[in-house]
């Protein structure tokens, strides 16, 4: 996961085409804000889905997306078709990655909603819009005729999204988030659900509740792919590669190793061969 903020595009690509010629690295992931988090406060944010297509042309064999996309920037119906953009253009490598958007005690992430003259509306507003954006979506993916939508939060007349994307019946659809209002939706709509951080401990706590919420509804858990996103060291690959198999002791199968910038050259090669090999040694050992 390269966060496309604080650096320029060319440290980006450079990244990304050198692991898209490295196997033992499956996916790559942007994130979704429009202002940096950390450092400079007013210096260089790219726009997830732009950069992401960009990207998605410079490359051939990745799986690709947006770690994950905030539902307050983008109707749902226009994400649909910026979504089925993207996996045109990669050829069907896309992961769909959706979320509520920044929760309202983050202040640094806030701001850029008044920035970008975005409301912020309250948790519960931004889930029940999250409900209904997914099942927006995955329709107009999927279904061959125009239709109408009226729910609490969106509202759509003759809805209808052509081409429709290259996997089938959809491009896979992961959830972040850890509130269990969000699981509540991760359990009902989500292939894959993605812990934003924190320990490894609570991870495993979070996913012990989707597993719950699930058996509500009568769905299987195990249909649900478990996704982590957890910082590399530099200076420490051994704490994590520590980390990363704690997490898969956790149930977590789909690790997103979070880069920080700037990028040292051939870090992706370097990740590969400092956590990733020794970590896959380690598993396939006798």
């Amino acid at each position: 996961m390269t966060a496309p903020a604080q650096v320029a595009y060319d440290d980006v690509l450079r990244v990304w085409r050198e692991a898209d010629g490295i196997p033992q690295i499956e996916h790559a992931w942007l994130f979704d804000h429009l202002m940096p988090l950390g450092g400079d406060p007013n210096g260089p944010t790219f726009e997830g889905w732009t950069l992401l297509c960009a990207l998605a042309a410079q490359t051939e064999r990745l799986r690709l997306g947006v770690m994950v996309t905030s539902n307050r920037f983008r109707p749902p119906a226009m994400l649909a078709k910026i979504a089925t953009t993207v996996d045109a253009v990669s050829g069907g490598r896309l992961e769909f990655g959706i979320g509520a958007g920044s929760r309202p005690g983050v202040p640094v992430a806030r701001r850029e909603y008044a920035a970008h003259g975005f409301p912020f509306h309250d948790a519960a507003h931004a889930v029940g819009s999250l409900a209904e954006a997914c099942t927006i979506i995955r329709r107009l993916w999927t279904e061959p005729v125009p239709f109408d939508f009226q729910g609490h939060y969106h509202r759509l007349s003759g809805a209808f999204c052509g081409p429709k994307p290259v996997q089938r019946p959809h491009p896979p659809i992961l959830i972040g988030g850890q509130a269990t209002p969000t699981l509540r939706v991760v359990a009902k709509h989500a292939d894959r659900w993605n812990m934003p951080g924190g320990s490894i401990d609570k991870a495993i706590e979070r996913s012990a509740m989707l597993d719950r919420l699930c058996d509500e509804i009568g769905r299987n858990p195990a249909e649900i792919t478990r996704s982590i996103v957890l910082p590399v060291s530099y200076d420490r690959p051994r704490h994590t590669r520590h980390t990363i198999r704690a997490a898969l002791d956790g149930g977590f199968s789909h690790i997103v190793l979070g880069l920080g910038a700037p990028y040292p050259t051939g870090v992706a090669r370097w990740v590969a061969d400092s956590v990733i090999v020794p970590l896959s040694d380690t598993i396939t050992a006798p």
